[in-house]
Order: C-alpha cells, then sequence, then structure tokens
C-alpha cells in the first residue's frame, strides 16, 4: 500500500508536495483503516481544486515516477536526447527551471508477511539521475536500514544491501540515465524485481483527456474474449448502474497489414422490449458514461486482485455523482476491498466532499498562488482563520464552495460579451 508520495519541482510544484495516506489520529470511520506494521494507512484520497491548479500534475507526477521506475533501462546512452525524458520542472524561474525534479514513495509491498516498510526514491536533473535509494524497516523496527544509496559520483555508491555478485554486475552494467531499481530488476536481483513491480501493478486513468476518453474502451477485461463467466461479471458489474445489457457478443476482427495483434469488435445485447429476443447494439453506440464505466472494468479488476493503488484523473467526468460514490464505496468497503487496494482520484464533484463518505485525512485541496506555484493540503491538516481545525461534522461542500477552505475558482463577470 502507499503510505506517502513526496515530489518536488515538477510543473507547477516548485517546492515539495506531499501526498500521505497515513491515518491521522481521529475516529470517524476507524474500521476502513488498513495497519500494517506500524502503520496505519488509508484507502482513498480524494483531490480537489480549482481548473489549471495542479490537480493533475500530481496525477502526472506520480505516473512519471511509476513510468520512469519501469523503463528507465531503456534509457542508457542517450545523453544527447535525455531532455526528452527528463520530468518538465517548474519554469516561472530560472533557478527551479534548471533544478533537478525529485520523487519519493513510502509504500509496503502485497502479501508480505514480515510487513515491511519500503522507502524508495530518486532525483534527475538535465543529464540524468542524480540521487537515488532504497531504505527498509522492519515491522519492530525504530529506523530505517540502506538497501542502496547512489549519488552523483562513484564515491557515493552503497551497494551493501545487496549480495557480492550483484553489487559488481549492477557496478559494471549502471549508466547515469538508468535507475539502480530497473537495472537490477533486469538482473533478476529479487529485491529490485519486487520494487519495481510494485510500481507495474498500479494502474493509471486519465478521464480528462479525450483523445484517451475515446480509445479507451478497447482494452478488454482479462479473460473476457474467451470465457463466458468473466463476460457474466462484466453484465453483473454494468447491472450495478444499468440492467438494460444482458449480454455481450464477440466478433473477432481480420488483421490489417502486417499486424499479429488480435482485434475484436464488442456488441452489447438488450432485451427488446415486445419480445424475448435481444437487440444487438455495437458498444462504442453506448453512451460515453457506459464506456467509461467498461474502460474502468480491467483497472479495476487487477487493482482489487493484487491490491494496488488505481490513480484516476477526473474521476467524475462523465459519470453520474451516484455511479462514483459507488465507486469509491468500493475500496472503502473491507469485504470487498479484501487486498486493500488504494483509490486516489481528482474531480470536481464536490457531492462527494462529504462527512458521510470521507474522513478528513481522506480530502485534499490543490491551490495555485499569483506566480503560478500550487500547494497541495489536506482537510485534516486545515486551520481556519482563527487557528481552529475543521470539526467532522462540518458541512465540507458547503464550507468548500462558500471558499472557506481555499482552492476554488477566482471569479470574475464574463463581461467581454456586454455590448458597449
Amino acid at each position: 500500500m502507499l503510505i506517502q508520495f513526496n515530489f518536488k519541482n515538477f510543473k507547477s510544484f516548485r517546492e515539495e508536495a506531499t501526498l500521505d495516506l497515513s491515518a491521522a489520529k481521529m475516529t470517524e470511520f476507524s474500521d476502513r483503516v488498513v495497519t500494517i506494521g506500524s502503520e496505519k494507512i488509508l484507502p482513498v484520497a480524494a483531490i480537489y481544486g480549482a481548473n489549471a491548479s495542479g490537480k493533475s500534475n500530481i496525477y502526472n507526477a506520480f505516473e512519471y515516477m511509476s513510468e520512469y521506475v519501469v523503463d528507465s533501462f531503456k534509457y542508457g546512452d542517450e545523453e544527447e536526447n535525455f531532455e526528452e525524458f527528463r520530468p518538465t520542472p517548474f519554469l516561472f524561474d530560472s533557478t527551479s527551471a534548471d533544478a533537478e525534479s525529485s520523487f519519493e514513495v513510502y509504500f509496503t509491498l502485497p502479501g508480505d508477511k514480515a510487513e515491511k516498510i519500503y522507502n524508495y526514491g530518486f532525483c534527475i536533473g538535465k543529464e540524468g539521475v542524480t540521487e537515488e535509494w532504497l531504505n527498509s524497516k522492519a515491522k519492530t523496527a525504530r529506523k530505517y536500514s540502506t538497501v542502496f544509496y547512489r549519488g552523483t559520483t562513484d564515491d557515493e555508491l552503497d551497494l551493501s544491501g545487496f549480495p557480492k555478485n550483484s553489487r559488481d554486475n549492477i557496478q559494471v552494467a549502471l549508466e547515469k540515465q538508468v535507475l539502480i531499481i530497473s537495472l537490477g530488476a533486469k538482473l533478476k536481483i529479487a529485491k529490485c524485481k519486487a520494487i519495481r513491480d510494485w510500481f507495474i501493478a498500479n494502474e493509471f486513468a486519465d478521464f480528462g483527456d479525450p483523445f484517451t476518453n475515446f480509445f479507451l474502451h478497447r482494452r478488454l477485461p482479462k479473460g473476457f474474449v474467451e470465457d463466458k463467466e468473466v463476460q457474466q461479471k462484466v453484465v453483473e458489474y454494468f447491472a450495478s448502474f444499468d440492467e438494460h445489457i444482458k449480454d455481450f457478443r464477440i466478433e473477432k476482427v481480420p488483421q490489417e497489414g502486417e499486424s499479429k495483434e488480435e482485434r475484436y469488435k464488442i456488441h452489447a445485447l438488450h432485451k427488446k422490449i415486445d419480445s424475448d429476443e435481444m437487440a444487438d447494439i455495437p458498444l462504442e453506440l453506448e453512451s460515453a458514461g457506459t464506456l467509461k464505466m467498461f474502460a474502468l472494468y480491467p483497472e479495476l479488476q487487477e487493482v482489487l486482485e493484487n491490491g494496488s493503488v488505481f490513480f484516476i484523473d477526473e474521476l467524475n467526468a462523465r459519470l453520474h455523482p451516484l455511479l462514483v460514490r459507488n465507486l469509491i464505496l468500493t475500496f472503502l468497503n473491507p469485504k470487498i476491498n479484501t487486498n486493500h487496494a488504494q483509490l486516489i482520484f481528482t474531480t470536481h464533484d464536490t457531492w462527494q466532499l462529504s462527512n458521510q463518505l470521507l474522513r478528513r485525512d481522506e480530502i485534499w485541496f490543490v491551490e495555485k498562488d499569483a506566480r503560478g506555484l500550487s500547494t497541495l493540503y489536506s482537510l485534516a491538516d486545515f486551520v481556519d482563520e482563527d487557528g481552529v481545525r475543521i470539526r467532522k461534522d462540518e458541512s465540507y461542500e458547503k464550507n468548500y464552495l462558500l471558499g472557506k477552505y481555499g482552492a476554488i475558482p477566482d471569479l470574475k463577470s464574463i463581461d467581454m460579451f456586454m455590448e458597449e
């Protein structure tokens, strides 16, 4: 489970930002808190803020970190072209534009009976990795122990947490654009592979991107084509919000050109109102909301099975608030979410901003100031102008829209259409 994500100098976030999923000391909804080792961890984080405040940049930062961990092995010997792989820093001052960006996570591995806590992170500058570290802490330990540390020089390379032959292999093959975790996973070093696989298991969905939205429904659930039971599970999934789809018909599409990838056309079967026959409707003719829910299913299935993190940008786009709430409740229900999967999402849907659904430490806000700097903060840490913390019985939605917590648009009259 993700405990904490820190990042710095990424897009609109110049200073370090922290998304903390460790539970604060509060009484509401204590039954949903997961205890692993000495950590108490939350299953959900909801991120609110005005348009262009930087909400999506948190999503982008976590996605960038995950993708670089998985793919950095490909970037060796790319010194001349490395700029395209480098994360986008804060560009509105000359110092930050040239400075390194940093990414760090604290997390646990699913199914780890030892219940260890891991701390992994790296910094990237203009030419490659400037720093990287992996620490671990046993369930009963107070302090972290170093697995490896890497600085900018050979003297700052500590691989003491690896066997000697693994240390030798890393030292020979390591390049400054490549992460030790990525290289170690390729070299089949168990500790590196476990960390790399944690990042691989996390899922991302950007429903604020119209292009992505259009193509998302092309990914099919695991086993969907050949297994009728899987198809019926998808029907049951649809029935949680729309009972009109009764079955599916799958049609194999002829391969085009030299592509060997098998392609399928999905048809949704609806019961006709005047007979027991089925109406055959191509899936792409279904509503945008139905397509989005179909697109969500494979990731939702895998995240719940693997106990990984599902990060969704603009969760509310094209979905009814009740349906959004139903998705959130899936992660909050320990009887369904038995493997402790986590949902992190950005949204404008203030109906979910309720003390009947979310804890104060599960609610986050992003605000951007006049200089273009974004700040991330939790409702649990928010203190009003009188120095008083937010109570759990407050109307979060009402107070947020009134501007009590900040992170709302600074609106002005749209008067350019007025006749002079």
